[in-house]
């Protein structure tokens, strides 16, 4: 019964017009900001640690637009699932960076196309995926009947998904050596010793160390960038930047660094549609109490 109801929310919001859709979400993430919410205090305390030289006033104003933005990625997602690639590509509107993207493509041995939690990842993620073949690496979800849906939706506009296991990062592996696409989320928090800690906006984070393992070796080019939701349902807006050198470089320390300074930058762009409600500063470096949220 859980999952056919599950099953219906889902098609309910597929069926929506995407501003509606948009406003329903906005409205759980409002919901979110008002009540004393673990998302709401996550909020507050990111903002206040990584926007420190910004009054409460704003921290405030940017905490509840996240939300009210992350309450939209959670309602497009199914809407997006379902709109197919024709129409998927023609909510674009507009691209800062394409030179980059189209020098990637010219090169033709394929190239990582890195989104984090930003803007509409789903967006981005189909979207991406309809410019040539594309392997994507992604976390199964919690809720083991959403699998199968989640890989075939996202995989509706050509990409392949591939989980974070082992058998995961050899597909990726062998999708490099055909020069494809590679999507992945650079600010997923690692799982065990899978990552070290690399400054996120001043402060240790812990951070992935796989997207520069597999770049480096044939430093393969690495775009970051989002897919900026734009008012009213009115489509989505790239921005797009390349990586820096040091993201090939040998140290893991130095290229998770990079990685981090990237998201950054691109952030500090739209700070109102990241989802700090993340706790990416959960993983505690040695001695450090005060990293906890």
């Amino acid at each position: 019964m859980g999952e056919f109801l599950l099953r219906a929310m889902l098609g309910l919001l597929a069926r929506l017009p995407l501003a509606l859709n948009h406003a329903v979400g906005a409205s759980l993430g409002w919901i979110a900001w008002v009540l004393p919410t673990r998302l709401r205090r996550v909020s507050l305390a990111n903002l206040a640690r990584c926007f420190p030289e910004r009054d409460a006033a704003w921290q405030r104003r940017v905490a509840r637009t996240s939300l009210m933005e992350t309450g939209k990625a959670l309602t497009e997602a199914p809407w997006l699932w379902r709109a197919g690639p024709q129409r998927i590509r023609g909510l674009l509107r507009g691209m800062e960076g394409q030179a980059h993207l189209d020098n990637a493509i010219a090169e033709e041995r394929g190239a990582f196309l890195v989104s984090p939690h930003l803007g509409s990842w789903e967006f981005a993620g189909l979207h991406l995926a309809t410019l040539g073949p594309m392997t994507s690496l992604y976390r199964p979800p919690r809720i083991r009947t959403l699998d199968g849906l989640l890989r075939a939706s996202r995989e509706a506009t050509g990409a392949r998904l591939v989980p974070t296991t082992p058998g995961g990062i050899k597909a990726l592996r062998r999708a490099l050596e055909r020069g494809e696409f590679i999507g992945m989320l650079p600010d997923q928090t690692p799982k065990g010793a899978s990552g070290v800690f690399a400054p996120f906006f001043g402060h240790p984070a812990y951070t992935m160390v796989l997207l520069p393992r597999l770049a480096a070796p044939g430093r393969t080019p690495v775009l970051f960038g989002f897919a900026e939701r734009l008012p009213r349902g009115g489509g989505y807006r790239y921005h797009v930047i390349p990586a820096s050198e040091e993201l090939y470089d040998p140290d893991p320390q130095v290229a998770a660094a990079a990685v981090n300074r990237a998201v950054e930058t691109l952030v500090r762009q739209c700070p109102e549609q990241y989802a700090w409600s993340y706790r990416r500063f959960s993983r505690k470096t040695k001695g450090n109490e005060a990293n906890e949220m």
